[in-house]
């Protein structure tokens, strides 16, 4: 009974829907903070869930405070969701349409993500044309079985 389920995972892994490669735990770039692919509906999107200063010097938790939205500035860094919208786009083999939240900036920029290998994950935040931005890699740290 065991082979069936390895067999069953292994050909969902090959033949499964390339889209979901991107869902897992990523490790930030600079290694300050883990950001979680999750899919809700058809659009892909990403909290924070570590950040590795979580308490400040006031031994409080770390908040949104760079926001623009003052409102918003109360906000806990871990659970923030930072990554919206992003869209399977099959043709181009890469996620785009999406935005990606800088909570050191306070801005957004729009984003698209392609898997460099299965546990590399490239990312270009952009506004305007996306010759122009900031690139980075992720590493995955947790790997979700879609």
């Amino acid at each position: 009974m065991l082979w069936i389920l390895v067999i069953a995972s292994s050909l969902l892994s090959i033949f499964g829907p390339k889209s979901d490669q991107i869902i897992g735990v990523w490790m930030t770039a600079e290694q300050e903070s883990k950001i979680e692919i999750y899919k809700k509906g058809n659009q892909y999107y990403g909290k924070i869930v570590w950040i590795e200063d979580e308490l400040g010097p006031d031994g409080k938790k770390r908040l949104d405070v760079n926001n623009p939205d003052e409102h918003k500035r109360n906000r806990p860094l871990v659970g923030l969701t930072i990554v919206k919208n992003l869209e399977w786009d099959a043709e181009e083999r890469e996620w785009n349409e999406g935005e990606v939240y800088d909570p050191e900036s306070g801005s957004t920029y729009s984003v698209f993500a392609r898997l460099q290998t299965k546990d590399e994950l490239y990312l270009k935040g952009y506004i305007g044309f996306s010759l122009l931005g900031r690139s980075t890699v992720w590493k995955r740290v947790e790997y979700t079985p879609f």
